[in-house]
């Protein structure tokens, strides 16, 4: 197990600065989610921390020791990929102990450490297959499986469910969830699907433009983002974001309508409110704070989606649970959930929200 620390770490290529003082204190056995979107420094600093990228300043540390020009091979950390790369020669067995057969450790200890694996993977039946005779989840677990033969301090993933199907991807969060309760391993974990991180994660960093917006567990994200972006990002339909204009114990839309926030202690700096979809009642189009059109409505079965067109506010979605009688080109009444609404100031930036328990 490991404790993984990251202080003040940037890293530049050339002029172009694509992390910028990286903070992060990642505890023993702790599984931390990095996401973020393309091209924010989520798999940079993954990368950073296996030692297949250098780190341009500041300071990385496995259980206080400075890891910063120590090679890879010496980190005592596996890394999973998002493409499997294994050898198609080779049996599944042969792929998972192949790191112990390259250093010439005992042949009865490589047995041991494979039938292991293979037993906390459920892959006891297919050793003897080769890769082409394997699902895809079936190959990413003998990729996990190479990685838990090292008995490393701690394992990295870099978007490893990214080439599987929908229902494939359930299944592997799934194997990787009951991984990590079964090893109790330090795991960091990239991907750029915000719904892996809320059910997997500890903790969640999430990352933009090269910094750092910010870390804490799935839930304090979903209730307390710090800023538009966060509360954007995490939460999935997205959250509504709609400008507006702070007042008194409430807040007024651009074509006048008053929606009252008795919860929050001060509007006046609010610019924008964001309400998630979940957050929103259908009543009666006398009794709500809004009213709309419906434009599209989609039935799930378990829920329902309706895409509200809002007079001076565009487009609102309205997720509500169970099979809602609605449909397209009806007049329906909306009703913010107050205790539920964000306020953002000028910049984006998250008021403060007193949540029900608060309230």
């Amino acid at each position: 197990m490991a404790r993984i620390e990251l202080k003040d770490v940037v890293k530049r290529y050339g002029s172009v600065e694509v992390l910028r003082d990286i903070n992060l204190d990642i505890q023993d056995g702790e599984f931390v989610v990095l996401v973020g979107p393309s091209g924010c420094g989520k798999s940079t600093l993954l990368r950073m921390i296996a030692g297949l990228e250098p780190i341009t300043s500041g300071e990385f540390r496995i259980d206080g020791e400075i890891m910063n020009d120590v090679r890879p091979r010496d980190r005592d950390i596996a890394m999973v990929f998002q493409s499997y790369a294994l050898y198609p020669h080779m049996s599944v067995a042969r792929n998972m102990g192949f790191s112990m057969e390259i250093r010439k450790d005992p042949a009865t200890e490589r047995v041991s450490r494979v039938k292991q694996a293979a037993k906390t993977l459920g892959l006891t039946a297919l050793t003897e297959r080769l890769p082409k005779a394997l699902s895809g989840g079936q190959r990413q677990r003998v990729a996990m499986g190479r990685a838990i033969i090292r008995d490393p301090r701690a394992f990295l993933f870099d978007e490893p469910l990214s080439n599987l199907d929908a229902a494939l991807r359930v299944e592997m969060r799934l194997e990787i969830a009951r991984l990590h309760q079964k090893l109790g391993a330090t795991m960091v974990y990239v991907t750029h699907d915000q719904v892996e991180a809320l059910t997997l994660a500890d903790r969640i960093v999430v990352l933009d433009g090269g910094d750092i917006q910010q870390v804490g567990s799935p839930l304090d994200l979903y209730e307390r983002p710090a800023n538009k972006f966060v509360a954007q990002f995490i939460g999935s339909p997205t959250m509504n974001v709609v400008p507006v204009k702070g007042q008194s114990g409430g807040v007024t839309t651009a074509d006048g309508l008053t929606i009252p926030l008795p919860h929050l202690p001060d509007t006046l700096a609010a610019v924008e409110m964001g309400i998630r979809p979940e957050h929103i009642d259908v009543v009666d189009p006398n009794a709500g704070h809004l009213v709309g059109i419906a434009d599209v409505v989609e039935h799930l079965g378990s829920d329902t989606n309706i895409y509200v067109n809002v007079e001076g506010l565009g487009p609102l979605m309205v997720r509500k649970h169970g099979n809602i009688p609605a449909k397209s080109g009806d007049r329906l009444g909306l009703r913010i959930q107050s205790e539920n609404a964000h306020i953002f100031a000028a910049g984006g930036t998250a008021l403060r929200r007193v949540t029900s328990a608060t309230a």
